[in-house]
């Protein structure tokens, strides 16, 4: 996949000071008892704290350690109107703590280490062989796609498996939550972006307006604009054309690299991803009028203005995207409310499993020493 700038990078950390305390204790085999919001997959109880960090909604968590028999690996995200477990209990195996959004967060933590015996299960993109697991992390971290990786040891049953390097993806960049019109509501990105990385071309992006290139998806994902899905095909290393429907916000990520049959269709605008330039970023510096990002909130301040609320969302690190509520929005009890929101956008494997003579780990494009 090309290195291209993957713009609506991840939020740089700024110097917004937080009233509360940071809580960045950890109590092992404490169970944070009910309060769930979702279950995860982590190989670590630091990621586990991380996605819950990154989760919009949650506020503590218990993590299923790999010594437990019953589900190890298990990442479960939790929260409560009070902000504290309404049940503590002794459990072996488990350890409990809390988000770290008060804590001016790391927004692109680095994840070194390597899980002997561990396989992050599914979301592969590509396979290769390298001597060792080693090389395996040295290749992910150099591709721009890889977030995350397996590789399988010589000492493997299957031998026609052995020394094989999986490189896997998962989201980096922030994907808005539903999409869709509703009148007296604004909505955008922060604007204190991270480029991934600077490249001195810029991308002389074609689009095909009225155009379809039908069949072959990929993936559905939500958009506020073809630009905004031009950059998540440019982000999916599988991706290899797309098509956007600006009448209800869908980007149609497609992969197939044998041919590419486009058909005119009215409201819908199809393109190719960006390789090596540097893509516009127009897009993330508009405010949408009209365009609601429902959902992922983290909380809600009353503002006079979109703008305001924009600014705000800037200067919290924890903030991606925004929706403002102004005095034309039928519900008189929203008006001025600021709501800041985001999505996990770190590493997060699909599924974490034991598995013999196998070695995970993560690309170390966000650590202090790279291999790279």
């Amino acid at each position: 996949m090309g290195s291209c700038s993957i713009l609506v990078g991840l939020l740089v950390a700024s110097s917004f000071s937080f009233s509360k305390a940071c809580p960045n204790g950890l109590q092992e085999n404490v169970d944070f008892s009910g309060s769930d919001i979702t279950s995860l997959f982590s190989p670590t109880v630091e990621h586990c704290q991380q996605l819950c960090t990154q989760h919009p909604a949650c506020l503590f968590f218990t993590f299923s350690r790999p010594d437990r028999d019953n589900s190890p690996f298990h990442c479960n995200l939790k929260s409560s109107s009070s902000g504290q477990p309404s049940s503590q209990i002794s459990l072996l195996g488990v350890t409990s703590g809390f988000s770290l959004k008060s804590c001016n967060p790391d927004p692109r933590p680095c994840f070194s280490q390597v899980f002997q015996n561990v396989d992050f299960l599914g979301a592969d993109y590509r396979a290769l062989f390298t001597p060792d697991y080693q090389e395996c992390q040295r290749v992910c971290t150099q591709d721009p796609g890889c977030q995350f990786f397996t590789f399988i040891k010589r000492e493997f049953t299957d031998q026609n498996f052995r020394f094989k390097c999986h490189l896997k993806f998962s989201w980096s960049v922030p994907r808005t939550p539903i999409v869709e019109k509703k009148a007296g509501v604004t909505s955008g990105f922060a604007q204190k972006t991270q480029q991934t990385q600077e490249l001195g071309t810029p991308c002389e992006n074609q689009f095909f307006a009225n155009t379809d290139i039908p069949g072959s998806d990929l993936e559905q994902e939500n958009s506020v604009s073809v630009e905004h899905c031009q950059v998540l095909c440019s982000a999916h290393p599988k991706c290899t054309y797309f098509s956007y429907s600006s009448n209800d916000f869908k980007c149609y990520l497609k992969n197939n690299l044998n041919n590419l049959t486009a058909t005119p269709k009215d409201g819908i605008t199809s393109g190719i991803p960006a390789h090596f330039c540097q893509l516009d970023d127009t897009w993330v510096k508009q405010s949408y009028e009209g365009v609601d990002f429902r959902g992922s909130d983290i909380r809600f301040e009353e503002m006079d203005t979109a703008e305001q609320c924009q600014s705000k969302c800037d200067e919290d690190p924890n903030c991606l995207f925004y929706t403002y509520i102004d005095e034309n929005f039928s519900d008189r009890a929203f008006w001025r409310r600021c709501y800041l929101k985001r999505v996990i956008t770190m590493p997060a494997p699909p599924k974490v499993s034991k598995l013999a003579n196998v070695v995970s780990g993560f690309s170390l494009r966000n650590c202090e020493k790279s291999l790279v």
